[in-house]
């Protein structure tokens, strides 16, 4: 199920990993394309329009040129107008009062004086009560201005108003007098030079603001400081600004200086660019959410195609048992699912036929090892019975009348050793690993392994004990087992029977019980760290006769006893075994009043094993 899970979850991340991320960024590059294209055709749309307007407005200086050329020539032309102006008299006379306004409309003109050279105004086509004023600074101004067009603010009855104006000389006689024509520019005019209303077009001009009565004027234009446009292209709030730098007179005739700087400002809104922009974003959102839905819908579909069978297959491995294998694994696909399927049935199937081999060497191995117990047990018991019949034949051979005797002292060790056979039958008998414990004094035990023992078996045999010992709770037999085992292999140790082996019983804690510690050591070769690693090891050995089972057979009697086994050993300095059996709950030293047994008088602490019986 977990294997089914996570293949689902990589098909999954697989398919947004290779759908739906290409598709985000494919997404992101066409919107980012799509804004600078648009942001490229709005700019390439005002610089067209800038170039349009400045364009125009060279256009009208040329237009003004030409037609105040033309007055200039039909005013030379004209006998009574040069009359006119050739008087000098403190009255201007009637044909240059009405010459202007006249000329201005022939013209098509928005500003027009004639003005002599002191400055005073002889005719003014705009403002006709204008006559008799003395303005000599626009005159000089506009000299200076060159073939460029000049703003110029001017009045007629109606209110102020700008205009472009420009200059022209005419003589007549010794007296030279100006013509100033001018085409007006409001907010209608403004309003002309924008071709829809997502152009805006102001001009800002030294006495202030002027734009179309019909377009929104942005807020930050209205206090924006002319001096911080740039004619160049910029971005401000959302908008385009296209700067057109033009020439003014200031406002105020008393400004020292000649001119002033005018701009007429091309606002190009990019909200409808971003309206765009944003309606693209959500398709594209749109069109990204419904291709994931879609996608994920079909890899769900397809990985649960995939993972249904893997999960089938999964949960009848799991059912696969060393005591279940009549699992089935039949399938009737084509694809890779079904050829995994008969492979598993294939296995199962010669997983069947190799349990069947392995059971039966399994039998064999456990009849083999159950075989070589049996022959090290009974060895091990035979010993001791053996030792003393070669004793008694010895003692018959040489001192008959000596037999009786010699026969009562070791008719115990005839009898412990043939109780220890029979009890060794009885265990091999019921097959047991786990037998029954009771109380048990372990010095006995010690005391009737080492008197089967013999100097021949491998040399002397120390016994130490402490007094008061516990009882265990062991199997006797089991307890036997363990002694005859680690003293059989101690003495088995010393080179040519020289050394001693010692064999020392004490009080102990195990767990935080009262225990006994059976310590067995000795004088041997000893063992490196690669065999003390491996003794316990069944049919691990270095005796070329050995069955490699003794400290096997100790080690699990051990454990079934609930104690510790421990070895320390080196090369050329012996080797000590240290068991550690829990005590029973009733101590042999104790009565069930809790007063004191009365206990048979002990051996020596410490003995050898009889010289009779050493040899």
């Amino acid at each position: 199920m977990e294997m089914a899970v996570k293949l689902r979850g990589r098909l999954l991340l697989g398919s947004v990993l290779l759908v739906l991320v290409p598709l985000a960024l494919f997404a992101v590059l066409i919107r980012q394309q799509t804004a600078n294209r648009l942001r490229d055709q709005y700019t390439r749309r005002i610089e067209t329009l800038a170039d349009g307007i400045d364009r125009q407005v060279r256009s009208d200086a040329r237009l003004l040129r030409d037609r105040l050329r033309a007055l200039r020539a039909r005013m030379a032309d004209d006998h009574r107008l040069r009359i006119a102006l050739a008087q000098d008299a403190s009255e201007i006379p009637e044909v240059l009062l009405d010459y202007a306004p006249e000329a201005m409309t022939l013209l098509a003109l928005d500003f027009l004086r004639v003005q002599d050279e002191t400055g005073r105004i002889l005719s003014s086509g705009h403002f006709r009560n204008e006559y008799g004023r003395v303005d000599a600074v626009l005159p000089a101004r506009l000299s200076l201005a060159s073939d460029e067009p000049v703003l110029v603010p001017a009045r007629r009855p109606t209110g102020p108003f700008l205009t472009f104006a420009v200059l022209d000389s005419l003589r007549v006689g010794s007296r030279g007098f100006r013509l100033i024509g001018g085409l007006e520019i409001g907010a209608e005019k403004l309003a002309s030079l924008a071709p829809d209303r997502e152009l805006v077009v102001l001009l800002i001009h030294p006495g202030g603001l002027l734009a179309p009565e019909d377009r929104p004027v942005p807020p930050f234009l209205r206090e924006i400081d002319s001096s911080a446009l740039s004619p160049d292209l910029t971005a401000r709030e959302d908008h385009l600004v296209r700067m057109i730098r033009l020439t003014a007179v200031p406002s105020r005739p008393e400004e020292p200086a000649p001119f002033d700087r005018a701009h007429l400002v091309i606002v190009h809104s990019l909200e409808p660019m971003r309206s765009i922009v944003r309606g693209l974003d959500l398709s594209l959102a749109v069109a990204w959410f419904l291709v994931a839905a879609g996608t994920l819908a079909v890899a769900s579909r397809v990985s649960t195609r995939i993972s249904r069978p893997l999960e089938d297959l999964a949960a009848r491995t799991a059912a696969i048992d060393v005591d279940r294998l009549d699992v089935e694994f039949a399938a009737d696909r084509r694809d890779e699912v079904g050829t995994l399927s008969r492979f598993l049935g294939e296995m199962t199937r010669r997983l069947r036929s190799s349990v069947v081999r392995l059971r039966d060497a399994e039998r064999r191995a456990t009849l083999g090892e159950l075989a070589r117990q049996v022959n090290h047990d009974l060895r091990n018991g035979i010993t001791p019975l053996r030792n003393v019949v070669r004793h008694l034949a010895s003692v018959a051979d040489a001192s008959p009348e000596e037999f009786s005797r010699v026969y009562g002292e070791r008719r115990g060790t005839l009898d412990a050793g043939l109780d220890y056979l029979e009890e060794l039958a009885s265990h091999y008998r019921r097959l047991s690993s786990h037998p029954a414990r009771r109380p048990c004094a372990a010095e006995v035990v010690v005391r009737e392994v080492i008197a089967g023992r013999t100097l021949s078996d491998g040399g002397p045999v120390e016994v130490v004990t402490a007094p008061g010992l516990p009882e265990v709770a062991v199997d006797p037999v089991g307890l036997r087992r363990i002694v005859e085992n680690l003293v059989a292999n101690a003495c088995e140790s010393l080179e040519s029977g020289r050394g001693r082996v010692r064999v020392i019983l004490e009080r102990a804690v195990l767990d935080g019980e009262d225990a006994v510690r059976l310590v067995v050591a000795d004088d041997g070769a000893g063992m490196s760290s690669d065999v003390r690693e491996r003794i316990f090891d069944p049919f691990y050995t270095t005796k070329e006769s050995g069955t490699g089972l003794g400290l096997a057979i100790v080690r699990r009697l051990v454990s079934d006893f609930e104690g510790t086994v421990e070895v320390e050993s080196e090369p050329g300095r012996g080797a000590m075994f240290t068991v550690t059996i829990p005590a029973s709950v009733r101590r042999s030293s104790e009565t069930p009043s809790g007063e004191p047994a009365s206990v048979p008088a002990d051996p020596p602490a410490t003995e050898r094993t009889p010289p009779e019986e050493e040899g």
